[in-house]
């Protein structure tokens, strides 16, 4: 049996004495897309901070490919090979589009022609800041920043903030051909459930910090009852 290119085992994440997430499972192989759902509040952006380091977390363990990373250590992290595109995409939006990428690579990181060929919208707008990008066109940049670096394991939290509707529905489906075609294990999380079910190989729906129901995303859009009864807290706490 391979083993999981990411592995979070009863992992707790929170603020101090606050415990926002609990007992979080999770096993995701390479090339795989899982989403993580849920309301408002449910601990969402805190696990997504907590799996890249930039918060200690309080119990558990996260391991890629079978290492355990140590507690609190985004460097550490990023070494191992995962990289979060934050909700606010962080961009530096005085600097242009092969800038904000130039500042992210590292020896080993993609070339300006890959990162082209995974997003070709940029391409016309290479030497434009990023400040005079469209939100969908900011977003590409993010995460093509964050893939500029190889990633093993690629956290996008919210990448549908602040967009139209429709500029989603177009974003979305990149994240599929990206997972394809660069093997690394894409985790999403997103407010379009829709959407997201469309792309993700695996849904995880959080509620109140409890993970409130799991399994293949094809499985759940054809059930959407059970989708519904994970979000009102009326679900078994973990689906097979």
């Amino acid at each position: 049996m391979s083993t999981p290119t990411l592995s979070c085992r009863n992992l707790s994440a929170g603020y101090g004495n606050l415990t926002v997430v609990r007992d979080f499972n999770l096993e995701a192989e390479k090339g795989s897309v899982i989403a993580i759902l849920g309301p408002n509040g449910a601990g969402k952006t805190t696990l997504m901070l907590t799996l890249a380091g930039l918060l200690p977390r309080l119990g558990g363990e996260v391991l890629i490919d079978g290492q355990p990373l140590p507690v609190g250590r985004p460097a550490a992290a990023n070494r191992a090979g995962l990289v979060l595109v934050p909700d606010d995409r962080a961009l530096f939006t005085s600097l242009t589009v092969r800038e904000n990428i130039a500042a992210a690579a590292r020896r080993g990181s993609a070339t300006d022609d890959e990162v082209q060929s995974l997003f070709p919208a940029l391409t016309a707008r290479w030497n434009t800041r990023a400040a005079a990008l469209s939100g969908g066109e900011q977003q590409m940049l993010a995460m093509a920043r964050g893939l500029v670096q190889r990633p093993k394991i690629l956290l996008v939290d919210e990448m549908s903030m602040g967009l139209a509707p429709i500029t989603v529905e177009n974003l979305l489906p990149v994240v599929r051909t990206l997972a394809d075609s660069t093997g690394a294990v894409i985790i999403l999380v997103e407010q379009h459930v829709q959407l997201a079910l469309d792309v993700a190989d695996q849904v995880l729906i959080l509620v109140h910090g409890n993970l409130a129901l799991s399994g293949p995303a094809a499985d759940l859009a054809a059930d959407p009852s059970r989708l519904e009864a994970a979000y009102l807290g009326t679900a078994p706490s973990v689906s097979p």
